[in-house]
């Protein structure tokens, strides 16, 4: 049985220790925060764990194999670095790091120390997008052409990032996944409508070797919340639509076909619209996958999806599309 530790209870921590708590394979000693409210808190929901404001005493502790990171981004770079210095595995929250410099570091030490190293992509995890990677892969949709995704809302304005580093690790790591490569070229454009300085809405364009492309629409000032992929095929088309309930994938057999002409002058396309099916999806929630396949990947010592490489091209492409955004302003 593993033995973790916890960093960070404030944000995703308490949902983080909820799963791992469930988890019989498994065993939390410490749990990290700066707040003794905080830790107060986690007490009283799990009296059995040692909790403590110094990271110190987790880094010592030689019985410890695993930390887990749900802390600010500024600080992920140092932590995961001590987690590899003291000889512990490590998983990390998105983004996995501020640089793309800090995050090939940490990828390097990670094989140098011969540790995992996995990513809070927990997107990567859920059901309704390995249901759409798998129906992409079937080719049931055809060649792809291309996807777009919308992640926006009336939401809270970071005063240290853009909306970039604050959304766009959603959208890219579903894109990454599901089309199982990187992109070539990178794009973006956007406005600091509020806060001058922090860009509040962009909107990021992608071309992958495969000819794919994609574009992705981030804001934190929208009047309904909507967090939506559309990939289109050259047979189907389909809609990812994580707001909804029930129905979040639907597969629509619309098209266009081009037949040849009988005639000169005769109109080549014709537009072809059938039935729409909602695919079954499984209903396990993905933190809990995500937390199951770091600690399996802890004994086999495979790596996991969402491993550092995975992490580092996600960072790679916020930095890039972020320094054009800023020149754009």
């Amino acid at each position: 049985m593993k033995s973790l530790a916890v960093i960070g209870y404030g944000y995703w921590g308490p949902n983080l220790l909820r799963v791992l708590d469930s988890l019989k394979n498994v065993k939390v000693k410490y749990v990290c925060d700066l707040s003794e409210k905080r830790l107060h808190d986690a007490k009283e929901k799990y009296p059995n764990y040692i909790y403590t404001t110094n990271v110190d005493n987790i880094f010592n502790d030689k019985e410890v194999d695993g930390i887990v990171i749900a802390t600010p981004i500024e600080t992920h770079y140092t932590l995961t670095k001590r987690g590899f210095e003291s000889g512990k595995d490590v998983f990390v929250e998105k983004p996995l790091a501020g640089s793309s410099k800090e995050a090939l570091e940490l990828v390097e030490m990670s094989k140098k120390f011969g540790k995992i190293l996995m990513v809070g992509h927990t997107f990567v995890y859920s059901p309704p997008v390995r249901k759409m990677k798998g129906i992409i892969e079937s080719n049931e949709l055809g060649d792809i052409y291309f996807m777009t995704s919308s992640r926006v809302n009336l939401g809270l304005h970071r005063k240290s990032i853009s909306v970039l580093w604050d959304l766009a690790p959603h959208d890219l790591s579903i894109i990454f996944y599901c089309l199982g490569e990187y992109p070539n070229f990178i794009d973006a454009v956007g406005r600091d409508s509020i806060i001058k300085g922090i860009p509040d809405v962009s909107f990021i364009n992608l071309k992958f070797p495969s000819n794919i492309v994609a574009n992705i629409e981030l804001s934190w000032l929208a009047p309904t919340k909507m967090r939506r992929t559309v990939v289109v095929g050259s047979k189907k088309m389909l809609v990812y639509d994580d707001g909804e309930p029930n129905e979040k994938i639907r597969v629509y057999d619309k098209g266009i076909d081009i037949k040849d002409p009988e005639s000169f002058g005769e109109y080549q396309l014709t537009y072809r619209t059938g039935d729409m099916y909602v695919p079954r999806v499984e209903n396990v929630e993905p933190l809990k996958l995500e937390m199951e396949e770091f600690i399996g990947c802890m004994e086999t010592r495979e790596n996991p999806i969402s491993d550092g490489d995975f992490g580092l091209r996600i960072v790679e492409t916020i930095e890039k599309a972020d320094r054009i955004l800023y020149e754009s302003l």
